[in-house]
């Protein structure tokens, strides 16, 4: 039971405890309504004052029942008031304590910085895939469905260094943000990447002519929802089933698959042969769909006679354990 509703059930209860005291005594003691609604306040309210007239055997013992109730009732009622006025402070309290406990715990995580629309389907994609992260929202509007959802968060401006610190940002793996403006999402990235040089930032672009701007504050990767929107859109007018393949592996859990990039660190096993001779398809199941270069160049739909070297990254589907199990080879 909740303190308001407590308190509620309170206030009715001691209402009550003042119309049956008023009708008890105008009938035990046939005084007026008014002089057994006096002594009933009195007698709940344990001032002390004299009774209105000597009180027969009966009376005594319903004025001693009066106060047994009366006495307890008020007690609830202040209980009641004391729970909703400094108990709330206090669950606030202890509910920022933990939350500030949990996100001490976080480590090579990732910081979502907006928890708008944007905010939200990228902490639903980190929860399917089990990914570490946490959320810095300023808007007051959100924290209820932060908390709802269970999802560390941090109240405050994300372009502020003590709020990305409060976070984790320095042992944080990467950071998203997707802020409501430009301006913002290009301060965070300022922040973020001199408190944390080595950390991935993926920034919101909403302006095309801003996408550079926010590289040179230091975004590793700079997305803009309204170009690939529109990809995607043209992708689904010309190749439909495509898309519904797309959608059906990498964003819902029909097929256990996902697709990941996986780097060929130096002294792999890998390294040097072809992928025909690594025989990846056969000893882990995965499909290599392409080979991204350390220069940056991408093969895509690579042949079976093409080589992998240090610091190639493959580009592989394949079920979380098999991916698991590639990830290991991969590793020199």
């Amino acid at each position: 039971m909740t303190a308001f509703r407590q308190l509620r059930i309170g206030l009715a209860a001691v209402m009550l405890l003042i119309v049956i005291g008023t009708v008890g005594f105008h009938y035990i003691e046939e005084w007026t309504y008014l002089d057994s609604l006096y002594m009933t306040i009195i007698t709940l309210a344990t001032v002390g004052f004299r009774e209105v007239a000597p009180l027969t055997p009966w009376g005594k013992m319903f004025t001693i029942v009066l106060i047994v109730l009366g006495v307890t009732m008020v007690f609830w009622v202040l209980t009641s008031l004391i729970q909703l006025t400094v108990g709330e402070q206090i669950w606030h309290a202890l509910a920022r304590k933990r939350m500030e406990e949990r996100i001490a715990k976080l480590s090579d995580h990732f910081i979502i910085c907006g928890f708008g629309r944007m905010g939200q389907q990228i902490s639903r994609d980190f929860t399917r895939h089990k990914t570490a992260f946490c959320v810095i929202e300023l808007n007051p509007e959100q924290l209820p469905r932060l908390v709802a959802w269970k999802i560390p968060f941090v109240e405050g401006n994300a372009s502020e260094d003590r709020v990305l610190i409060a976070a984790g940002i320095k042992r944080a793996r990467g950071l998203v943000t997707v802020a409501a403006s430009d301006a913002e999402n290009i301060f965070i990235t300022l922040s973020a990447r001199v408190l944390n040089p080595k950390l991935y930032i993926v920034a919101r672009s909403i302006l095309e002519e801003n996408e550079d701007k926010i590289r040179r504050a230091g975004a590793d990767r700079v997305m803009s929802p309204y170009v690939l929107g529109g990809r995607r859109m043209a992708e689904a007018a010309l190749h439909p089933q495509v898309i519904d393949f797309l959608d059906t592996t990498l964003h819902t859990e029909d097929l256990d698959l996902e697709m990941q990039g996986i780097a060929v660190e130096e002294g792999s096993r890998f390294a040097g042969c072809t992928l025909q001779g690594c025989a990846i398809r056969r000893t882990t199941g995965v499909t290599v769909l392409a080979i991204k270069r350390s220069d940056g160049q991408l093969l895509g739909n690579p042949s079976p006679e093409t080589s992998i070297r240090n610091g190639d990254t493959l580009i592989a589907l394949g079920r979380p354990e098999q991916l698991r199990a590639l990830a290991k080879l991969a590793v020199g």
